[in-house]
């Protein structure tokens, strides 16, 4: 099916129990964004203002896949920002920040991650540290020494929601560049949360 509208969406998540309270099933919900994942943005935009969970993370599911098969696409990009305000869960972030902002700061400039990283708003400093993410497998070094930057920035961060990505980040990026996690950790590590510290140490051996 490849007309999928907004409405048809919810429609196929309400038959599925999905817009009502209750425990999230997530198998169902990425198999139903996954058959609409060629909706138009401006269907997306519909799906976005919904209330229920189930229809914002629909929707941040299909920019995700639409960002995989067109990396760097700033009309996603511009999608996920319009709507961050409707982000209210860390899962959201962490679905489609990767590949939807970072493909698309890939290469620089990484203004907009150190915008995202000062915002009074933790989700907002979520993406700044879990776009990132793409870096490591898909970018440059230069990239993921950007994303070093942004975790300096945030390094000190006593939100779980913030503080736990900057160690998953720095987890990752030290298998690629480990002298640099070294380097990081020397200066860094005191002013640390402790979880995040534990999660950027996780995998050095």
């Amino acid at each position: 099916m490849n007309d999928w509208t907004a409405a048809g969406v919810m429609t196929a998540l309400e038959e599925l129990g999905l817009l009502a309270d209750g425990p999230r099933r997530m198998r169902d919900l990425f198999d139903t964004a996954r058959r609409a994942r060629d909706l138009p943005l401006d269907e997306v935009d519909k799906l976005m203002v919904q209330p229920p969970y189930a229809a914002r993370m629909a929707a941040f599911c299909i920019l995700d896949f639409q960002a995989r098969a067109r990396p760097g696409d700033v009309a996603l990009r511009d999608a996920y920002l319009r709507h961050h305000d409707s982000i209210d869960t860390w899962d959201m972030v962490d679905r489609a920040a990767p590949w939807v902002i970072g493909s698309c700061v890939a290469g620089g400039p990484y203004d907009l991650l150190h915008d995202l990283a000062a915002s009074p708003d933790p989700l907002r400093r979520r993406t700044a540290m879990t776009a990132p993410l793409w870096f490591v497998r898909h970018g440059t070094d230069a990239d993921v020494l950007a994303g070093f930057e942004v975790a300096a920035a945030l390094r000190a961060d006593a939100d779980p929601l913030v503080h736990k990505p900057v160690g998953i980040f720095l987890a990752h990026a030290g298998e690629r560049l480990r002298p640099h996690l070294l380097e990081f950790l020397a200066e860094h590590e005191s002013h640390m949360p402790r979880p995040a510290a534990r999660l950027a140490r996780r995998k050095l051996t």
